[in-house]
């Protein structure tokens, strides 16, 4: 055969690169997105709630030395204070819509004895109705109560602060 003749064929192109399988970076993404994503998210929520209670017993530190305010005032920040801080750390749906004996029994949970509910916590709902205001040491009672409530939300984790037993 003579060489201008030879049989050749044309250029033949590789076929194109599939979507998948994805290359291992893909799948490196596709898991440390979710787990950053969620780590995030715990360490926000950590951040938020240990805020929340440093600013809660500061706020309830200042409300024991101020002088200006009488017993009925004070009660009614002590009582606006526990709400703020019970809707800064559980979901808005457990504890917005509760008062009265309800309020009182969920403040109880995290404590023994349900000193809200029986005890000296009862002057929160009770006060408004009464015709004279608490005495000093009554007031003093249930502010130490209040610090040991919110020593207490420390320690118990807001998932399983709502929820009832089974």
């Amino acid at each position: 055969m003579p060489a201008n003749s030879l049989p050749l064929r044309d250029i033949h192109l590789p076929e194109a690169i599939g979507w998948w399988p994805p290359a291992l970076g893909w799948w490196l993404l596709a898991v440390l997105v979710p787990l950053l994503a969620a780590l995030l998210f715990y360490v926000f929520r950590r951040i938020t709630r240990k805020t929340a209670l440093k600013t809660a017993k500061k706020c309830l530190a200042a409300l024991k030395q101020d002088a200006s305010l009488d017993e009925r005032q004070k009660l009614v920040e002590l009582s606006a204070l526990l709400r703020r801080m019970a809707l800064s750390i559980w979901p808005r749906a457990q504890v917005a819509g509760l008062t009265g004996q309800a309020w009182l029994a969920w403040l109880d949970r995290p404590l023994a004895d349900a000193p809200f509910s029986n005890g000296i916590g009862r002057l929160l709902v009770d006060a408004p109705y009464r015709q004279h205001a608490p005495s000093r040491a009554e007031l003093d009672q249930l502010l130490q109560l209040a610090e040991k409530w919110l020593k207490h939300c420390h320690k118990s984790r807001p998932k399983s602060y709502g929820r009832r037993p089974a």
